[in-house]
């Protein structure tokens, strides 16, 4: 259990742009993918960040008849196949494993508009991994993780366990969500969902906002799949305080516990950062605000990302945690986006602007709805040395 699961190559596709350098630069320089909009099957307008569908076919035709997927599929066919291509990998190599992490996949093909040249099973989660196992010619079938919105940060604990326990040699995460009609409807039943540009942490926060992405990173035991500066996961946990299907402990157990294990695991004193979840609704915010005090994270900088992208779900977690590793690797601390006044008890360094810092380390979390929580570890190795 002393093996490193090394981070190699990555990859994000999001409205802010298809590529990992084209988001980081954007949230580096301010910009935001989110914006109003007003789909058909919308009563009133919300604040979202969506894809532009002629975009996606015309990049994915390379590699496919964009009618024959959907959405979903091509944006996460789009990510892996770069980080297979970057890593010089191949799937069908029985060492390798794809892991794959959504809360609803193609929920869209319940809906009445849905493409006719698309089978309606492939909402199946089952069904769609097969997809794309068929696709990448994946001598092991794909492990599939959906756990609310932690799915995307638990399937890297997973992929890193695994690692560890020399079970394979390289693991590719990657997940994705999209926007549809039975996500919109879901959160706003909840009178969650923000008609203005999400604003964690801040007092005048309003709710959430729904974004689509999906994103691919390989953890490898191949330190040359590294590249310059490398990083490591170095710890994962997951906890789950069962506190009620939509609404999160008010002491911040479940989320205390995932924290109080990582830390424990690594030993870190003086993380650079936190990635958080950081929705922007009222009881989210608040409880992670409650469980950074109580781990002993009060000096700490935080930062949310759903101010550039909106809540991803499936893909948040993992997708912010790429995003982290690139400011650790860079030295760079990322504002939270619409921050201005603290809305929440706990005593947390909300980041005001991005910034240049020596990085040695940083924890990612993520919370979701039953009672789920989630946190890692990510170092640099020289830290390590």
């Amino acid at each position: 259990m002393n093996k490193y699961a090394y981070i190699g190559p990555d990859n994000i596709i999001s409205p802010l742009g298809f590529g990992t350098d084209l988001n980081f630069s954007g949230i580096l320089s301010g910009r935001t993918a989110l914006a109003t909009v007003h789909p058909g099957y919308s009563k009133d307008p919300f604040c979202a960040s969506l894809f532009d569908e002629t975009i996606i076919d015309d990049i994915f035709e390379p590699l496919g008849n964009p009618l024959k997927f959907t959405r979903l599929e091509k944006i996460s066919i789009l990510a892996i196949s770069s980080v297979l291509k970057r890593s010089g990998l191949d799937l069908s190599d029985p060492r390798t494993l794809l892991i794959y992490a959504t809360t609803k996949g193609n929920i869209n093909l319940l809906e009445p508009d849905a493409s006719s040249e698309i089978a309606e099973n492939r909402v199946y989660l089952p069904v769609f991994s097969k997809l794309l196992g068929e696709f990448f010619r994946c001598a092991k079938e794909p492990v599939v993780v959906s756990n609310a919105c932690i799915s995307g940060l638990l399937a890297l604990v997973i992929a890193q366990r695994m690692i560890r326990a020399g079970l394979y040699d390289h693991i590719v995460v990657a997940g994705g969500d999209i926007v549809s009609e039975f996500t919109v409807a879901g959160f706003r039943s909840f009178n969650a969902l923000s008609d203005e540009p999400c604003r964690p942490y801040d007092l005048a926060r309003k709710g959430i906002n729904l974004g689509e992405a999906s994103a691919a990173v390989l953890l490898t035991l191949d330190k040359s799949l590294a590249g310059e500066n490398p990083v490591i996961m170095t710890a994962g946990a997951s906890a789950n305080d069962a506190n009620h299907i939509s609404g999160p402990s008010r002491t911040g157990a479940g989320l205390l516990q995932a924290l109080e294990d990582v830390l424990k695991e690594t030993k870190i004193l003086n993380p650079g950062f936190i990635s958080a979840h950081g929705t922007a609704t009222e009881f989210n915010d608040e409880m992670e605000s409650i469980a950074f005090t109580r781990a002993g994270l009060s000096a700490v900088p935080v930062h949310s990302l759903k101010g550039y992208y909106g809540h991803t779900l499936g893909a948040a977690g993992l997708m912010e945690s790429i995003l982290g590793i690139h400011s650790l690797k860079t030295g760079r601390l990322i504002a939270s986006a619409g921050y201005k006044d603290k809305g929440v008890s706990g005593d947390i360094q909300v980041i005001r602007q991005t910034d240049q810092k020596l990085l040695n380390s940083f924890i990612k979390t993520a919370s979701g709805f039953g009672g789920c929580n989630a946190a890692a570890v990510f170092e640099r190795e020289e830290r390590l040395l």
